[in-house]
């Protein structure tokens, strides 16, 4: 017999989706501990299990996978060819019309490139305290993406105004965005995305109290302070609207010291390995949620309360230290909606976290 936490680990079925499945009737445990409640399952569910957890990752509709296990248990071979082939069918015809509904974003896509006007040639420059601008791009370096498959995100967006330039970085999972005051600003507004290496070796240079230039001209950008002066080309691409993706419904606040949640999320409960779309991989899990009496708590794998919100453990952590603060504001809404990271004193610098959906 396999406890539930060692069929989860064999099959690559988080402890939750065992648990969700059970409640559904699709893989029910051969035997339930009546004191403790503890579900033990047989030798022959590792098997099931799997095939379960294969079918997931197909996207079959659960009351077609509670009928392939049916027949796969009870050796039923045609009903379930019969089930797999019916709904392969199902993904082509959505892989054919997908491609069709691509093939009209493209020619969309290639009329507004040809409409809208570029803004290579744009030339300017601002100063802006050097120590100011470190402490921004040390707010948003640890979420600049790595995925070849989208160049678009692999450096940080530089969003310069006339009394600021805000550093933006995301890798789809996660958001962060600081702000640096600026002052002397000559030139239009501009938006350009710098390279992570330039963005790094710009950082590297900003380590006295001095000034910081930073000038734009065309796809050139450069950065020269008393230490020495980087400068490079910007990325081809275009960066994602931020603004857009920041507008958040107001979720309910706590305010945390930072260094001690940062040990209790490195400490505490995780749910392992229920994820598989964030870098491609699982990855372990803190469920959050906010108590009646302002905190946060970290939930074990038996709460739960459904406003509960999971993110990506490693990604949580790297956005308490990127904060750099003694406290931080933890902003947790719908169990769908992004958690935010805020600092009590700068609206302006927050780090946002997409939401994990837990299999229940």
């Amino acid at each position: 017999m396999r406890s539930i936490g060692e069929l989860a680990r064999d099959s690559g079925l988080g402890v939750s989706a065992l648990r969700f499945y059970d409640r559904t009737g699709v893989l029910v445990p051969a035997r339930v501990d009546p004191v403790t409640g503890y579900r033990w399952y047989g030798p022959a569910q590792l098997g099931e299990a799997r095939l379960l957890a294969r079918l997931r990752r197909t996207g079959m509709p659960l009351a077609d996978v509670r009928l392939v296990l049916a027949g796969w248990s009870g050796a039923d071979t045609e009903l379930v060819t019969e089930l797999l082939q019916a709904h392969l069918r199902r993904l082509e015809r959505g892989l054919s019309d997908a491609r069709e509904e691509f093939s009209t974003l493209r020619e969309l896509l290639a009329h507004r490139e040809n409409t809208v006007p570029s803004t290579r040639s744009t030339t300017s420059r601002l100063t802006a305290p050097a120590a100011e601008l470190a402490a921004a791009l040390d707010a948003v370096r640890f979420a600049a993406g790595t995925d070849p498959e989208l160049p678009m995100l692999g450096g940080v967006l530089f969003d310069i105004d006339g009394e600021a330039v805000r550093a933006v970085a995301t890798d789809r999972y996660r958001m962060a965005v600081a702000r640096a005051a600026a002052t002397g600003h000559e030139g239009p507004a501009v938006r350009i995305t710098v390279p992570t290496p330039l963005v790094d070796a710009m950082r590297a240079l900003l380590t006295g109290a001095g000034p910081a230039r930073l000038a734009v001209d065309g796809d050139r950008v450069t950065l020269e302070t008393e230490d020495g002066q980087a400068s490079g080309r910007s990325l081809d691409h275009d960066f994602p609207d931020y603004r857009r993706l920041v507008r958040l419904s107001p979720g309910r606040r706590a305010l945390v010291d930072a260094p001690a949640f940062r040990e209790a999320v490195t400490n505490g409960p995780v749910r392992p390995g229920e994820t598989r779309d964030q870098d491609g991989g699982p990855h372990d899990l803190s469920v959050l949620k906010v108590t009646p009496d302002g905190t946060v708590a970290l939930c074990d794998d038996g709460d739960d309360d459904p406003d509960q919100v999971a993110v990506n453990r490693a990604f949580l952590l790297d956005a308490l230290t990127a904060g750099n603060q003694d406290r931080l504001v933890l902003e947790l809404g719908a169990p769908t909606a992004p958690m935010a990271i805020r600092r009590p004193d700068d609206e302006e610098t927050f780090s946002l976290l997409m939401p994990v959906r837990l299999e229940r």
